[in-house]
């Protein structure tokens, strides 16, 4: 079982920065990747970005990629998403999940999968 629990998000103009924290607990926590999921409204959820287990790994979906840097801090169970040039497009709400990622290359989160999805925390960029 893992515990997921994101925090950060907020109203931030366009062009702003915004960084977010996903807090992991369980004792599978170290078998996890985790990834950046986000969903508008009226559209599907799709992957943002993913680290591997052992943060060998860092992937980005084309839409955010040069703009949002994914870090992870074992010791402390929690993985970070900081946004810069945030745009409107990117208004959603930002959820983190895991799923078992024994090859440590992201693959599974890149397909979308998850074990385990938290709650989220919205992101709003507006003038």
């Amino acid at each position: 079982q893992l515990q997921i629990v994101e925090s950060g998000g907020g109203l931030v103009q366009p062009g702003g920065s915004l960084r977010l924290s996903c807090a992991y607990s369980g004792s599978s926590a170290g078998y996890n990747a985790i990834g950046w999921f986000r969903q508008a409204p009226g559209k599907e959820r799709e992957w943002v970005s993913c680290i591997s287990p052992r943060a060998i790994t860092t992937k980005y979906a084309d839409s955010v990629k040069g703009r949002f840097t994914i870090s992870r801090d074992g010791a402390r169970g929690t993985v970070y998403l900081q946004m810069n040039s945030l745009e409107p497009e990117d208004t959603a709400v930002y959820s983190c999940g895991a799923h078992r990622d024994p090859s440590d290359t992201c693959a599974p989160i890149m397909r979308g999968w998850y074990d385990y999805l938290g709650q989220g925390t919205q992101v709003t960029v507006a003038s």
